[in-house]
């Protein structure tokens, strides 16, 4: 449903982005703006929005420097997801510049001055395509879903925020979710450590994890004394 989708809309024009952001609201969406690069950066960090919708003439720098970083991302270390959706808002019409938004790395280019309706069919468009990528990665336990590529986990419906490795903890356990993986196994895997660790870093994720987990009432993350952990006791 729309209402479960956050748009940010990164645009250094007040009236344009308050616009946006009324019509968006109106039409279900949750929004979120922002009015420049590192602003921009920030929230999308901090949201984690369903799909961007950027302008390329920001007050300090290029909307494509937003993308590169974006596209850059490591997707597992960052909160940044290097396949977010964006759809590129620009001033100028020239094919030049829709060619270099897709090299970039856009989703879709909409030209200035353009038509809400249309560019609500286009988000709309983007969204799905995302949306059947994404279900093909979709991890399901019980009423636990992760989707690896927008590092979105769902709890009965709820959405529950996770940080970078806590996702990458929850996404290793979820692979085999009745068997105990050895600490050092997600040390790791989890971690990157080549040697035995120390094992309390890997005890304070799970214990936040589980903390965050615990409103559904199942035993999730559970702590095999001596061993290590698994996600659940029975699929």
């Amino acid at each position: 449903m729309d209402q479960q989708r956050l748009i940010l809309v990164v645009e250094d024009d007040d009236a344009t982005r308050a616009f946006l952001l009324d019509n968006l609201a109106a039409d279900g969406f949750g929004v979120a703006g922002a009015s420049g690069v590192g602003e921009g950066l920030r929230a999308i960090e901090l949201r984690q929005p369903t799909l961007v919708v950027l302008d390329l003439g920001l007050d300090d720098g290029s909307g494509l420097t937003l993308l590169d970083r974006v596209r850059a991302a490591d997707g597992l270390a960052s909160r940044v997801d290097r396949d977010l959706p964006v759809v590129v808002l620009s001033g100028r019409a020239g094919d030049a510049d829709r060619v270099r938004s897709f090299a970039r790395g856009a989703d879709d280019h909409l030209c200035k001055p353009f038509l809400y309706a249309e560019l609500l069919a286009r988000v709309r468009a983007v969204l799905r395509r995302a949306e059947g990528r994404s279900a093909r990665g979709v991890v399901r336990v019980g009423d636990l879903t992760l989707d690896p590529s927008t590092r979105a986990v769902r709890l009965a419906g709820r959405r529950v925020e996770l940080a970078a490795k806590e996702f990458a903890l929850l996404h290793a356990l979820a692979a085999h979710p009745t068997r105990v993986y050895r600490k050092q196994e997600l040390l790791r895997d989890v971690w990157g450590y080549l040697s035995p660790g120390n094992t309390r870093t890997l005890d304070a994720h799970a214990c936040r994890l589980r903390k965050k987990l615990r409103p559904s009432g199942r035993a999730w993350v559970v702590n095999v004394r001596g061993v290590g952990y698994k996600l659940t006791e029975a699929v």
